[in-house]
């Protein structure tokens, strides 16, 4: 049997884990939905709909587990946190099917007027569900008010300017990694345009999360200590700038699809510098992880059902990536239905 530490920070791992992924791969969607709904020209909001219409769904896959996982794993933490966050869940949730309603069923709608408007549903989705996913990161950062594991807030934490700007830094920063995406999978005019676009939106990025590092820096003195220990501010530092050269060497080759790993090697490092900031707290500025975790056997459970999700779902991930992988060409349906009339 597992020692209990190793099963809470295994716990804590498969929920990081999921979490993660959700953030790169859902926030690409996200990202690519924001731009169709600022795109113009309706063969190119096709061809990028297209882009992202056979794996959306999949990449949700990973909120679940994130969201049951908290539940089952850390109880204590979910009970401070969901009253805590009532709105933005909301929101988000309502944000998200606003959003799969519109990209489903922008194909059906009788012409580009009321086409054109879904694409604008669609945008506005993905908007207000990336910023309130920001919103709840930053509260989650700035901290939750408990008392003997109960919430003992307001209910409006999350409208403090930190987590409002945590929301607009992960709203740009899936608009960034969408870009990446088009320029990875789209062709032409739609591919150059959205190698600008993910050029601007790399230095507006990098500037609000170095705002964003500063000023999480201010909210505790242990997050200072931590982020400004040269043990974590030189090696991110280091993984910064190489990240960067890959985005530039990705831009003056053929291997397209680097910008895009280096936008997601960026988001990962931001990952791994808000877990170091914040272990092995799960719900600042009290909970720790060993007080809110349920009982070893309820985790050992849950750990077991990780274990047989996970490589399933990543499997489904990577089959659906690989069936329809490729470049997608801007207005190729459009001429094919004419043909077949």
């Amino acid at each position: 049997m597992l020692d209990n530490d190793w099963v809470i920070l295994l716990s804590a791992g498969a929920l990081v884990f999921s979490a993660l992924n959700y953030v790169l791969l859902d926030g690409t969607d996200l990202g690519v939905g924001v731009l169709m709904g600022l795109t113009s020209r309706p063969e190119e909001r096709r061809a990028m709909a297209v882009t992202i219409l056979p794996i959306w769904d999949a990449n949700e896959t990973w909120l679940v587990l994130g969201g049951g996982g908290l539940l089952a794993l850390f109880p204590m933490a979910y009970a401070i946190l969901l009253p805590a966050l009532y709105i933005p869940f909301i929101v988000m949730f309502l944000a998200l099917i606003l959003r799969a309603m519109a990209l489903e069923y922008r194909d059906h709608a009788p012409n580009e007027r009321i086409k054109r408007m879904v694409d604008c549903f669609q945008m506005c989705g993905c908007l207000f569900a990336g910023g309130a996913q920001g919103i709840v990161l930053g509260t989650l950062v700035q901290g939750v008010p408990d008392d003997a594991g109960q919430y003992a807030g307001s209910g409006d934490e999350w409208l403090n300017p930190f987590p409002l700007y945590c929301g607009v830094v992960l709203v740009v920063g899936y608009t960034w990694l969408g870009a990446c995406w088009l320029y990875w999978r789209t062709f032409g005019e739609l591919q150059r345009r959205s190698r600008r676009h993910a050029e601007a939106l790399t230095v507006l990025a990098l500037i609000l999360l170095m705002v964003l590092v500063g000023w999480t820096t201010t909210l505790d003195s242990r997050y200072a200590q931590r982020l400004t220990a040269p043990s974590v501010w030189i090696p991110a530092t280091a993984a910064v700038m190489s990240l960067l050269i890959c985005f530039l060497t990705g831009l003056r080759s053929r291997f397209d699809f680097l910008p895009l790993v280096a936008a997601l090697g960026v988001f990962t490092l931001a990952f791994a510098l808000m877990i170091v900031t914040l272990y092995p707290l799960i719900v600042p500025p009290h909970l720790t992880l060993d007080a809110a975790a349920s009982s070893p056997n309820s985790q050992v459970f849950m750990l077991i059902g990780f274990a047989v999700l996970i490589p399933i779902t990543l499997l489904y991930n990577t089959f659906g990536f690989s069936i329809f992988s490729g470049k997608v060409r801007v207005g190729v349906k459009r001429r094919e239905s004419q043909e077949r009339r």
